[in-house]
């Protein structure tokens, strides 16, 4: 039997947050053609990434280094999640829930994501963003 080994780029993109400072990165760590399956989303200490939902996938996250809290907004009552590398879990986010990601550690948050489905770069307004205010009236829930 003859295996064939191949490699292929792994695209790495800085993140920023509103104010425009860089918080951490997003690395592609599994392409299915051109949507990305797996991919690895790093927080700097102390870093937020969104509020935001996407209309169409799911999340479900892994942490595998740091402290993360995962803010959520279901059905207009807000939740908080820890993942933490020192106590695996996954947790499951379905589509059309707004969510944060918070840093709350003292080194780089990992979180691996398996959207389903993949991440598809050509569904445009797929995800929206809200800002605090938004969530915390309830205003994103006009926009379900």
């Amino acid at each position: 039997m003859i295996t064939q080994v191949s490699t292929e780029e792994a695209k790495k993109v800085t993140t920023f947050d509103l104010s425009k400072q860089e918080n951490g990165f997003l690395i592609e760590l599994f392409k299915d053609q051109d949507k990305t399956a797996v991919y690895l989303s790093c927080a700097k200490p102390g870093a937020f990434k969104g509020y935001h939902l996407h209309r169409v996938r799911a999340a479900r996250y892994v942490c595998l280094k740091g402290t993360m809290k995962i803010i959520l907004y279901v059905n207009g009552k807000r939740e908080e999640h820890i993942l933490s590398a020192d106590n695996l879990k996954r947790l499951y986010i379905p589509a059309n829930v707004p969510t944060g990601l918070e840093n709350i550690g003292n080194e780089d948050g990992w979180l691996v994501n398996y959207p389903d489905p993949a991440y598809d770069p050509s569904l445009k307004d797929e995800q929206l963003d809200f800002t605090q205010e938004e969530l915390d009236s309830g205003e994103y829930l006009k926009n379900l």
